[in-house]
């Protein structure tokens, strides 16, 4: 596995790259780096030319000040300009919570550079807002969403103690307990401790916050997608799949059972399968 740096949308972001072929890019979530696709990018380079990010504000890529820097439309571009950096006009994407995200705003505002795509556990932005309007159920699962518009105060009780709470939210998030081992918990803590992360991470959630509901958010994605969902996910739930197939021409849908939120990395063999049956198809 190979790391590098690539210069996409006028910053700096890190990624790990393996395999030839095809250029696929998986996008992380938080509070992750691209050490989260660590279970899929070896297998997955045995057909594709595989490239991790960090994204913008995560691990050693670079963190522009700012709410306005992580805007949907500047994480779209991100992608876009990564896949130009690889010297390819278009690639496949899977991405995982803020990096489904990225990748489902991609396909909505770039999607001349979007092969096929790929979604774990990361509803559809219009899905996802119109739940956070209406479905109590999820307005308070997802009440860490509004307590992260605080300014400055989230970021000093989550880097309390090392970032340990960072630690502690992987681990109640994921089904299986063996999920994270204690290095990659803190690789993720020392991620999160890196200058400037915590408040580039949390401008994530801000910037999705004030960006209200863009008129785009409607267009339909026309890419062939994959939705992967673990169905024990203790921030979103399964509901928030349901009218998927309304914003998506050619859609797939698959639930697994017995995974949580860090579906990626709770099932990896499964997951692995999927994305390797889809991709290639």
């Amino acid at each position: 596995m190979q790391q590098g740096e690539a210069r996409a949308n006028g910053i700096r972001l890190h990624y790990l790259s393996e395999g030839a072929g095809d250029l696929l890019i998986l996008l992380h979530g938080f509070p992750e780096t691209s050490h989260a696709w660590r279970k899929q990018i070896g297998p997955l380079a045995e057909r594709f030319r595989v490239v991790a990010p960090d994204m913008r504000g995560y691990g050693e890529s670079e963190k522009p000040p700012g709410v306005a820097s992580y805007r949907a439309e500047t994480l779209a571009d991100d992608v876009a300009g990564l896949v130009h950096a690889f010297d390819a006009e278009r690639a496949h994407v899977a991405g995982h919570d803020w990096g489904g995200a990225a990748a489902w705003y991609t396909a909505l505002l770039r999607p001349e550079v979007v092969g096929r795509l790929v979604i774990l556990n990361s509803p559809h932005p219009a899905i996802m807002a119109r739940a956070l309007r209406s479905n109590w159920r999820q307005l308070l699962r997802s009440w860490y969403i509004f307590a992260f518009q605080i300014p400055w105060l989230p970021e000093q009780l989550l880097l309390r103690r090392g970032a340990r709470a960072v630690a502690d939210a992987m681990r109640a998030g994921s089904r299986l307990p063996e999920t994270f081992t204690p290095d990659d918990l803190d690789l993720y803590r020392r991620a999160f401790r890196r200058p400037g992360a915590a408040t580039a991470t949390l401008n994530y959630y801000r910037a999705a916050i004030r960006g209200g509901r863009p008129a785009w958010w409607t267009r339909v994605v026309t890419a062939p997608t994959m939705l992967i969902w673990g169905r024990d996910d203790f921030a979103l739930g399964n509901e928030l799949t349901l009218g998927t197939e309304r914003f998506v021409s050619d859609l797939r849908i698959e639930y697994l059972p017995d995974a949580g939120h860090f579906v990626m990395e709770e099932r990896p063999e499964t997951v692995n399968r999927l994305l390797l049956e889809f991709l290639a198809g």
